[in-house]
């Protein structure tokens, strides 16, 4: 009896240790079953290009706070400052894989920076999608990299049919910041377009991002009389350019591409930029979704001081393509998400109706120009 007593005693601290593990095993799994998805983003939030990464995120901010869950589980996002730089792009992205665990990355936002860190997220079989590098290079040869943007081919036919169509150039100047490989791009295919809609190149000329004084190449510009001056620059440099170009007497519209579109432009550049058009992906007078009406409506409720731009719908959009394929993918499985963003097709976003080829959004582009010192909706144009 007291061997079968002894037994039974001890037989109590064995089941009450299988207890107390099963709960720990079934606690771990609670734990487990409530982990969050992991979204890294790769934004500019200092330097040069910081003007995007801020309007950009509050569109992500926007778009998360509407969908805040997805597969049961909370989506957690990690903003990675990439300080508008190529090597804190590639560092930026290898921190949010190695220390923040992210599940997938959205950015980065120019083509520089983006094409700096796409190399580590592919390296480490990572989905990243840009809502706004629009260079071919950015996705081309990679399996892990797309964008929710359109490219620089269509956007530069689609400058070159405006200035041979609407404004009726025959002969075009072209002014590129050669230190971007987005305006460089944009520009080679800008060129290829015109000539090849009858139109002839009088100079091409360079400058670089923080030039300042551009007499130089406007006075070249001058003397070959254009009828339109295309320069896809950022903002602040474009701005100084009209204003000197004004200044210089020269008369010639200016036309340039997706990086224009920022409040600063018009800041900057006063009454020298009226008159300046540019393709761009997003103007909230020309939507033409339910998907754009309800983001204009929800992101002026937010932000009542802000008109949104292109950075913040792409942006908004990325977020809710990434999240779509995650949804469709039913699992947070890497090559099942990578396999279900290519599957992407008729996608309605604020930005457009869009399907997903070869890791490149097939979507419309607009075109604005600046009139009475703000951006007005020109005209929308198909793919």
């Amino acid at each position: 009896m007291l061997c079968r007593a002894g037994n039974a005693m001890k037989t109590v601290p064995s089941t009450l240790t299988f207890l107390a593990a099963l709960l720990l095993t079934l606690c771990a799994g609670s734990v487990m079953a409530v982990e969050p998805v992991r979204i890294g983003v790769c934004y500019p939030m200092s330097g040069p290009s910081a003007v995007y990464g801020l309007i950009g995120n509050k569109g992500l901010k926007l778009a998360q706070r509407e969908r805040p869950t997805v597969l049961g589980r909370r989506v957690e996002i990690f903003l990675a400052d990439n300080r508008s730089d190529r090597t804190e792009s590639a560092r930026a992205v290898a921190r949010l894989i190695r220390t923040n665990r992210v599940d997938a990355i959205i950015g980065g936002l120019t083509s520089s920076n983006t094409m700096a860190g796409a190399p580590v997220a592919e390296k480490a079989c990572v989905p990243m999608i840009t809502p706004w590098a629009t260079n071919p290079e950015v996705t081309r040869g990679r399996k892990w990299i797309f964008r929710a943007c359109f490219t620089d081919p269509f956007q530069g036919y689609v400058g070159a049919r405006f200035a041979r169509e609407h404004l009726e150039a025959e002969k075009a100047a072209v002014l590129i910041d050669n230190s971007q490989d987005y305006c460089v791009g944009i520009a080679n295919f800008f060129i290829k377009n015109f000539r090849e809609m009858g139109g002839s190149i009088v100079t091409r000329l360079s400058y670089n991002t923080g030039d300042l004084d551009f007499t130089a190449q406007l006075k070249a510009i001058r003397a070959r009389h254009p009828d339109v001056i295309y320069c896809p620059g950022y903002f602040k440099e474009l701005a100084l350019i009209a204003r000197q170009a004004r200044e210089a007497g020269i008369e010639a519209p200016i036309l340039a591409g997706d990086a224009a579109q920022a409040d600063d432009l018009i800041k900057i550049g006063g009454k020298a930029v009226e008159g300046l058009s540019f393709t761009t992906h997003f103007d909230e007078q020309g939507v033409t979704t339910e998907a754009g009406r309800r983001f204009v409506r929800a992101f002026h409720a937010a932000y009542p001081d802000i008109t949104p731009d292109s950075v913040a719908a792409l942006s908004y959009d990325t977020y809710n393509i990434l999240l779509d394929a995650i949804e469709r993918a039913g699992s947070m499985d890497r090559e099942k998400i990578r396999r279900e963003l290519e599957n992407t097709k008729d996608f309605h976003g604020v930005t457009g109706v869009m399907t997903m080829k070869n890791h490149d959004m097939i979507k419309p582009a607009v075109i604005l120009t600046v009139r009475n010192g703000m951006f007005r909706w020109l005209t929308t144009v198909n793919p």
